[in-house]
């Protein structure tokens, strides 16, 4: 029978070292909220969102900047006018070139022109407002970036408090495996003496079955529970088991917090942010009414060889632009701008309104969270203490093997329960926190 209890215990140890033994790595919630940055690709996704915004703010500098262009033409030609012309510009033009029979009928010409051309915006109000539109967008998608931070600080810090709920649990449940390993012995040893009955070793036995089971689904949970740590931090989590630096708390800090909805959040700053993109873009596209005004200028260079400057000239000048219209398309722009900035307001306010309804949902919640940290804490110091008393009298013979069996689940199940109700009471406060910050 000695043999059977060391074999049980050796393969339990076995288990354990499986999971716990390899490749453990001990963490602490410090070290993880500072991989944060580095690691989570929902950060990283969200600081690409806004650097894509910030290439956008950035190609709006062609509105007061000049747009440059060379260029570099090689041409052959006969045609009358063409060759004319291409005389003209190298400046190589002589009086037999008025011949009308040269004129009408002239020899191929080769012509190479090298262009400088410079376009400068003046006067575009329009793009005035589409440029502090596409500022607006930019800050508006970095406090995105940072409420996004904000979020995943708030989602690993539940995944550390998960993790510490499961190795909690796991202690708890290998404390009752040896418990009711202790009590399977004995009650083999009074059923060996005749003292109980067949059913009541039975009733042990599926007992500490029971326990087993629970203790292998507790295990598994702490796999669970660091693969998410893992992913939260885009590590490779096949090969790898963290273990927390710090146990679960078994108290709770109450606190009291300011449940109205915080304006300088900074969700709700870029929810406002955004409708304001949208008012620039509604003003931009009333602007596009008004006339524009731009200059413009060119530089070129002629000659009959490749890369030869026999001769140059330059055009300066500006242009007055005005779309009167343009079938209808700069009114409908118009129009759904328009629409667009009306409905982010209301997707403003609505957002607004459902984040304070969370706020108050929370604030609920914590309260309901405390209290049942209370009552759980009540509940497992009577469970032990129901637990003490049926054990004792077990050992005297005036308990029932099922009814000790029954106040050690019992008690099991209230401790387990204090562990889940502290953990809910500090992610709720946490949440909470994010809610309100």
């Amino acid at each position: 029978m000695k043999n059977k209890y060391l074999v049980v215990l050796i393969s339990a140890l076995l288990s354990a070292n499986s999971l716990f033994g390899q490749d453990t790595i001990t963490i602490s919630k410090e070290e993880i909220l500072s991989k944060i940055a580095k690691g989570n690709l929902q950060v990283k996704i969200a600081e690409k969102t806004f650097e894509s915004a910030k290439a956008d703010y950035s190609q709006s500098k062609a509105l007061f900047l000049p747009n440059i262009t060379v260029s570099h033409t090689a041409m052959l030609t006969n045609n009358p006018l063409m060759a004319f012309g291409s005389k003209l510009n190298q400046e190589i033009l002589t009086q037999n070139d008025f011949n009308t029979d040269l004129l009408n009928n002239p020899e191929k010409i080769d012509n190479y022109a090298t262009a400088i051309e410079v376009q400068q915006p003046i006067f575009n109000m329009d793009g005035v407002y589409e440029r502090q539109a596409a500022k607006t967008k930019m800050q508006a998608y970095q406090l995105q970036a940072e409420r996004t931070k904000e979020y995943i600080e708030l989602e690993v810090n539940k995944a550390y408090m998960q993790l510490q709920l499961a190795y909690s649990a796991v202690k708890v449940l290998e404390k009752a495996n040896a418990t009711s390993e202790a009590s399977l012995q004995m009650v083999e040893n009074y059923f060996e003496q005749g003292m109980l009955q067949k059913t009541d070793l039975l009733s042990v036995q599926v007992r500490v079955n029971e326990v087993k089971n629970q203790l292998q689904y507790a295990r598994s949970n702490v796999k669970n529970a660091s693969d998410y740590l893992a992913f939260l931090l885009n590590e490779e989590g096949e090969t790898v088991v963290y273990k927390p630096a710090e146990e679960i708390a078994s108290d709770i800090d109450v606190k009291v917090f300011d449940t109205s909805l915080s304006e300088s959040r900074k969700d709700i700053m870029a929810m406002k942010l955004s409708t304001e993109a949208y008012e620039k873009m509604f003003q931009s596209s009333k602007m596009k009414f008004l006339p524009r005004l731009n200059a413009f200028g060119s530089y070129q260079l002629y000659d009959d060889q490749l890369f030869q400057m026999g001769a140059s000239g330059y055009l300066i000048g500006a242009q007055l632009s005005w779309n009167i219209f343009d079938g209808y398309k700069s009114i409908g722009k118009m129009e759904k701008q328009k629409v667009e900035y009306q409905k982010s307001m209301v997707e403003s306010t609505q957002y607004k309104s459902q984040s304070q309804l969370e706020i108050n949902k929370t604030n609920r919640q914590l309260k309901d969270a405390e209290n049942k940290v209370n009552l759980s804490k009540l509940a497992l110091e009577q469970s032990r203490e129901a637990y003490r008393i049926r054990s004792d009298r077990f050992q005297q013979g005036l308990e029932k093997t099922t009814d000790l069996l029954q106040s050690e689940t019992q008690m099991i199940q209230k401790e387990l329960e204090s562990l889940q109700a502290v953990f809910e009471y500090n992610f709720t406060q946490k949440y909470l926190e994010f809610l309100t910050q």
